[in-house]
């Protein structure tokens, strides 16, 4: 898996108002952003995993589309929501590292609930 493919505000929506059983993970993140830049150093690490996983990730600039961002509630990056049939499951509000991001992740792709927490 390549890193998460950036999508604009109606790509997101189209991709929320589609219907499947994989899990939607969005990353908000920014430029300049240096919590975004310990996350970015983790990818290598982390896109691998999420190769065996039901996961589709997207990714979207929160500067560039704030109205994503008020929508969600984001007051910070980088930020994480996960999705599943157009529904939201939860959110990271920060990565706190890559063993508890791929946990999360992988409860919420696999079935389990109440993951992802603040």
């Amino acid at each position: 898996m390549a890193a998460p493919r950036e999508v604009t505000p109606d790509q997101l929506d189209a991709l929320l108002a589609s219907p499947g059983e994989r899990l939607l993970l969005l990353y908000l993140w920014g430029p300049d952003c240096p919590n975004c830049e310990v996350f970015k150093r983790s990818l290598p690490k982390l896109l691998p995993e999420l190769e065996a996983l039901p996961v589709d990730f997207v990714a979207l600039d929160a500067y560039q589309h704030p109205e994503v961002a008020r929508r969600y509630a984001v007051f910070g990056i980088p930020h994480f929501l996960l999705f599943k049939g157009g529904k939201k499951l939860g959110k990271m509000s920060e990565f706190k590292g890559e063993a508890f991001w791929l946990a999360v992740v992988r409860e919420q792709a696999l079935g389990a609930t109440d993951a992802a927490r603040d």
